[in-house]
């Protein structure tokens, strides 16, 4: 039966973990576990077997970390060719009678993409893509992308799978305690990614154990329309000796898998820890559970890297990126003025918009290039779903292709060119796409002409698999100084569309009031009679205090605002200063009085940081800035971060700034024969046979930014040179890191030889796979989860040596 179909109506019983067994059959640290489809076939085609015998119906390749940048192009494809053959043979010698499929598996790159790393979002899709076109040549029958940190690579990956084949394509991600992913994207923002590029499941792996994940598998299931997988860890790694064992067996984890089941789960299976003992007891303990039926739960929904905002109640969209009637932001975009155009962005935020208009279309400014540049640029420092507003669709194509998340797509009409061009886009890339009601006939000067433009849009776009959750219309105010009747068969067609179509409508608000004074004043009488008529969404300016007072009112009055909160917030803290400009991005955070340099290192804009910083020194000095202005503007980002108010790519982007900073500073004390103050050395490392860096890089570069010299020794790092560096270097700190399991063993030999020849050195350690409870047990000196915790422990460290 093929694999859609079969999931359409079945519970899938999933694999467990390939590495655990690959060890215990002999693979030596460091060596690649993706080797042995070659060297050692006979292996890794019995735990195939085993699975396959042990009811799964789906085993994943020994592919997890194949990929281009590991191994070259023979040797992957002879890895990838026997690594299907394998698990074909496991397939043809199973006894088991269930359905048999064959996943190629991929998992991350170990990389950061730009801007928070270096490696380009183009170079990640062909990495991905040469894998893919591999696994379809020799003959998979699904794709499996697991274990992802970072919704921006998880969209490189999906678009790598579209892009190559028609293949099933399933998508899991690993989410850390606070259920989010590392660089800070929630559930319901990844179902919105997934579902609109088309995945045929979505799920969590890794990480957890199956009752930690019980949070997260909720919401997913809450979200999503899709299947949802879930592929625990056996609990939590504990240390035993010279060994790691996991917390959870296999009766306990087999129950947990039953109540995911009769939650709604229809794709179970195991990672980390699990053997043929635990999927062949979920088995046995769901295999008598009726699966869930697949629930279509229509919701409307953008996002961005972090978050996804429903259409669950009034949506404002912030007009001000757009160059329409605004002199200001035209010079802006002309003379490539970032900042201001990120101050814009930023204003909206702290104001309240819910998403932001990006719109670049002015004389002389090519949008194919500049709108792009700018979806970037504003998703780097803001975390709000952006709007892409272009009617240029080569523009809007490599936009929407750039942006991380589902994007609300400005726009479609009722013109058969215009849907021919924009609807294969939203088919590819996911997005709520907003139609205009007007045709080759122009704009019809009535409600009903609106709405047959409307049903007409929505008709084509379910040609293209376009649901109507994925389309909001917008039925065009129109200007009542030329037509007093305008505004009223605007809200007609407003309350007709939503109650007849079922769709939700957007308007441009200010449009009603051009040519008449006191605009505030009609602008918010109009945005208050549309929102009775149900209006979904409002592009306008977030710094209309008129606006601002008819939405928050509105939403109290409707008993959308439980508890009044939003409103009086509003009237308390945000309606006193509407008009003041904003003073941080990172939800406000920044205290009263802080001076631009620490606002522009808060909001991780690096133009203007050392700008700042250059104006600074000729009235202080290096270190003053340093003390007074950088570190006190890093600790308030820290700290959201920390508080769980940031996430990680805005600590990135403000240690960008912070850096950009310090280079004014470098060239300053170069100039002048000064110098700056740096605290002591810290060695870091990833610990033999583990070849994941980004945690220990996302340190290193903190670390730097809080003055810290950091000799960074790289991945797979031997105990003895662990050693010889903080011998060589006089390095009164080092921090060890570990992802995979499999290498714990390797961080606690690093540590008995830290103790044995350095033992005044201070070790920290951290990395996913590890805990407080294994740090202690290993006896190190701190346990950091993530990079601001290492700098806490090194700045404690530092502070007790001097």
């Amino acid at each position: 039966m093929d694999f859609k179909q079969y999931l359409q109506q079945n519970t899938v019983y999933l694999d467990g973990g390939m590495g655990t067994l690959l060890q215990k059959a002999g693979l030596p640290l460091g060596e690649l576990p993706e080797r042995w489809n070659l060297t050692h076939a006979d292996v890794v085609t019995e735990i195939h077997t085993a699975y396959f015998d042990a009811g799964s119906h789906v085993v994943a390749t020994n592919t997890f970390g194949a990929n281009c940048l590991k191994f070259d192009d023979v040797d992957l494809e002879n890895i990838i060719r026997a690594a299907v053959d394998n698990a074909r043979a496991a397939k043809a010698a199973s006894k088991g009678g269930q359905e048999k499929y064959i996943a190629l598996d991929i998992g991350p790159t170990g990389k950061l993409l730009k801007p928070y790393g270096d490696f380009d979002f183009e170079e990640v899709v062909e990495t991905f893509a040469k894998t893919v076109r591999l696994g379809v040549k020799y003959g998979v029958d699904l794709v499996l992308i697991e274990t992802m940190g970072d919704s921006y690579e998880t969209k490189a990956a999906l678009l790598a799978v579209k892009e190559n084949c028609d293949l099933p394509v399933l998508v899991s991600c690993a989410y850390g305690e606070d259920g989010k992913l590392m660089t800070g994207a929630s559930p319901e923002a990844m179902v919105a990614l997934a579902e609109g590029m088309g995945a045929d499941g979505v799920g969590i792996n890794c990480s957890l154990g199956p009752k930690q994940m019980r949070t997260v598998v909720e919401r997913l299931l809450k979200a999503a329309s899709i299947p949802v997988l879930v592929k625990p860890n056996a609990g939590l790694p504990v240390a035993d000796g010279e060994s790691t064992r996991y917390n959870v067996d296999e009766d306990a984890f087999a129950d947990d898998m039953a109540d995911f089941v009769k939650m709604g789960a229809r794709l179970v299976g195991g990672c980390c820890g699990t053997t043929l003992d635990y999927i062949a007891k979920t088995v046995a303990k769901t295999k008598g559970i009726q699966s869930l039926p697949l629930t279509e739960k229509g919701f409307t929904c953008v996002s961005s890297y972090t978050h996804a905002v429903y259409f669950d109640k009034p949506i404002l969209i912030g007009e001000r990126i757009n160059p329409t009637g605004k002199k200001r932001f035209r010079q802006a975009l002309a003379e490539k003025d970032v900042g201001y155009i990120l101050n814009e962005g930023i204003t909206q935020q702290e104001k309240g918009a819910h998403v932001l208009d990006v719109n670049v279309g002015a004389p002389d400014i090519n949008e194919k290039t500049e709108l792009p540049r700018y979806v970037k640029e504003l998703q780097a420092v803001i975390d709000l779903p952006l709007q892409i507003d272009t009617s240029d669709p080569i523009a809007m194509e490599r936009a929407m292709r750039l942006y991380n998340g589902k994007p609300l797509v400005n726009s479609v009409n009722g013109k058969k060119e215009s849907m021919d061009a924009v609807f294969p886009l939203v088919q590819k890339y996911g997005g709520v796409v907003v139609g205009l009601t007007l045709d080759e006939s122009g704009i019809p000067t009535t409600a009903a002409g609106r709405v047959a433009i409307a049903e007409k849009i929505i008709a084509e776009a379910a040609k293209y698999g376009i649901a109507k959750k994925n389309i909001v219309i917008d039925p065009l105010a129109m200007a009542i100084s030329a037509d007093a009747d305008a505004a009223e068969v605007t809200l007609t067609a407003v309350r007709q569309i939503r109650e007849q179509l079922g769709v939700h409508t957007s308007l441009g608000v200010s449009n009603v009031s051009f040519g008449l004074p006191a605009r505030d004043t009609v602008n918010a009488a109009f945005f208050a009679l549309a929102l009775e008529n149900g209006l979904s969404a409002a592009i306008m300016n977030p710094n209309s205090a008129e606006m601002q007072k008819t939405y928050r009112a509105f939403c109290a009055l409707k008993g959308m605002d439980g508890n009044f909160a939003e409103y009086i917030r509003f009237t308390t803290e945000t309606l006193p200063n509407l008009t003041q400009p904003a003073q941080a991005a990172v939800k406000g955070e920044v205290e009263t009085g802080a001076t631009p340099l620490q606002n522009a290192i808060v909001r991780g804009l690096k133009t203007e940081a050392g700008t700042e910083c250059a104006a600074l020194l000729s009235q202080y000095t290096a270190q003053e800035i340093v003390e007074k202005e950088i570190v006190p503007a890093l600790d308030t980002v820290g700290k959201a971060y920390e508080e769980k108010r940031a996430y990680l790519p805005q600590l990135l982007m403000s240690a960008e700034a912070a850096k950009a900073a310090f280079e004014k500073i470098k060239l300053h004390v170069l100039k002048t024969g000064g110098a700056t103050a740096k605290k002591c050395k810290v060695v870091l490392a990833t610990v033999k046979g583990d070849i994941h860096d980004i945690g220990k890089n996302i340190v290193g570069t903190l670390l730097e930014n809080y003055g810290f010299t950091v000799v960074d020794l790289g991945r797979d790092v031997k105990p003895e040179a662990v050693v010889d560096a903080v011998l060589a270097e006089s390095a009164p700190i080092v921090g060890l890191s570990a992802l995979m399991t499999t290498t714990l063993p390797s961080m606690a030999e690093t540590v008995t030889l830290l103790r044995e020849k350095v033992p005044a050195v201070k070790i920290m350690v951290g990395g996913a796979v590890l805990t407080q409870e294994y740090a202690d047990k290993l006896g190190v000196d701190g346990y950091a989860k993530d990079g601001m915790g290492a700098v806490r422990i090194a700045e404690a460290f530092y502070t007790k040596m001097k």
